[in-house]
């Protein structure tokens, strides 16, 4: 299974040039079965990497463009009602499919937004009464502008919570960019990627990535970091127990996709940036989340 994961990193590094960092983090989030955020400005390369991890991964693909006029049943479906049989029947939405890509989330409002948020903790959407389980493996990816752009709504903290990661790819390389003046087009290589994985395999590796372990000192690392966080005053407010489990999830994916069966703290410490950003603030206006991970990281000792 290692060999499938380092073809998976190399085929997705020449989509998305200089950003193995980023990818492995992606990648990572996708094996530890959590959601992702992608927040950067337009043009950074985000629905090509969403589009990259959808094919090598052999996942189905849907793709939302999120307006202010987007309605929840756009997203979830919707019972239409047939005048021959004198019946409803229901119509799906985009949102039964293996991963959905939400392109610019924030720019619709927080009531379509709330649709997205049984779907991503329960696997499952509630519509007319009823009770619908998704398909598995359900993943979003979602992308966002910065909140300094015009026609944006802030993502309520609930919604934040439900995706384990929250990235940003930069600006790309000189290199990197030199390629894409030179005629490389990431489309045209998405099209040429080999899907390299089926579903029940996808499920064997996010299954051998929760068997990865961690010793009780660990376990204690991680407890200090979580309570550096709650009793700090640079920070707004702590940690909660499931941000917590987000770590240690995530921190095992990465442990995996290094081909190690047990945690060590740079694990951890490869993760906390991503998973805490989006979570926690700082109690002065330029305590950036960013900064916060730094902070945590550089302040709490591992021993």
């Amino acid at each position: 299974m290692q060999s499938i994961i380092q073809q998976l990193l190399t085929q997705l590094d020449q989509i998305l040039l200089g950003k193995h960092h980023q990818i492995k983090l992606a990648l990572s989030c996708l094996l530890a079965e959590g959601h992702l955020l992608l927040e950067d400005l337009p043009g950074m390369g985000k629905t090509t990497l969403a589009h990259g991890l959808a094919k090598a991964l052999g996942l189905q693909f849907q793709r939302i463009q999120f307006t202010s006029d987007l309605l929840p049943a756009d997203i979830l479906g919707a019972a239409i009602f047939d005048r021959e049989k004198s019946q409803f029947h229901f119509h799906p939405g985009p949102i039964f499919t293996n991963l959905l890509l939400a392109d610019e989330i924030n720019r619709t409002s927080p009531k379509t937004q709330s649709a997205l948020l049984e779907a991503m903790e329960e696997r499952q959407v509630s519509i007319e009464g009823k009770t619908r389980p998704l398909p598995a493996p359900f993943f979003v990816i979602a992308t966002q502008n910065p909140f300094s752009q015009s026609g944006t709504f802030p993502l309520p903290e609930s919604q934040l919570d439900r995706f384990l990661m929250r990235l940003s790819l930069g600006y790309p390389s000189p290199n990197a960019e030199r390629q894409l003046f030179e005629g490389l087009d990431p489309r045209e290589r998405i099209e040429k990627l080999q899907t390299l994985l089926k579903p029940d395999q996808l499920a064997e590796l996010q299954h051998m990535a929760k068997q990865v372990t961690a010793s009780p000192a660990l376990l204690d690392y991680l407890q200090r970091l979580v309570d550096f966080t709650r009793h700090d005053d640079r920070f707004g407010h702590g940690l909660s127990p499931r941000g917590a489990l987000a770590i240690l999830r995530a921190a095992k994916s990465w442990a995996f996709i290094h081909n190690r069966q047990y945690l060590i703290p740079e694990d951890l410490q490869a993760v906390i940036p991503a998973v805490i950003t989006h979570r926690l603030r700082g109690t002065t206006i330029d305590a950036r989340s960013e900064e916060l991970g730094k902070l945590l990281i550089d302040q709490v000792k591992v021993i």
